[in-house]
């Protein structure tokens, strides 16, 4: 069993940066394709960012292309978004998720494990 949990999150003003973190515990994230959504207050959790478990492709909504960037560290187990440029519409809970051997997928069910999320907001 695989525990994530996400860091990071908070108030920050249109324009700004935010980084956040999601440490991985119980399993190694070497094998597994790590994933990022987000949910707004009435809407569906949606797809934000992915790193392939192997070779470091990464994948992103248009949304937040050349906004966000997506890194993984495994020797500190550890997965981040650096989210730059923030505006309202990024104002979010954020969660990461990881897919055994995932191929990038955009659908949340294919992702096993899953953190309970942090808040940022953005404000305008």
């Amino acid at each position: 069993q695989m525990r994530l949990v996400e860091s990071g999150g908070g108030l920050v003003q249109a324009g700004g940066s935010l980084r956040l973190s999601c440490a991985a515990s119980g399993r190694s994230l070497s094998s597994y394709t790590m994933g990022w959504f987000r949910q707004a207050p009435g809407k569906e959790r949606e797809f934000v960012a992915a790193i392939k478990w192997s070779g470091g492709r990464t994948y992103f909504t248009d949304s937040v292309k050349g906004r966000f960037t997506i890194s993984r560290d495994n020797a500190k187990n550890t997965v981040y978004l650096q989210m730059n440029s923030l505006k309202p519409e990024d104002t979010a809970v954020y969660y990461c998720a990881a897919d055994y051997y995932g191929v990038g997928s955009t659908v949340r069910s294919q992702y096993e494990y899953w953190g309970q999320g942090t808040q940022v907001t953005v404000s305008s």
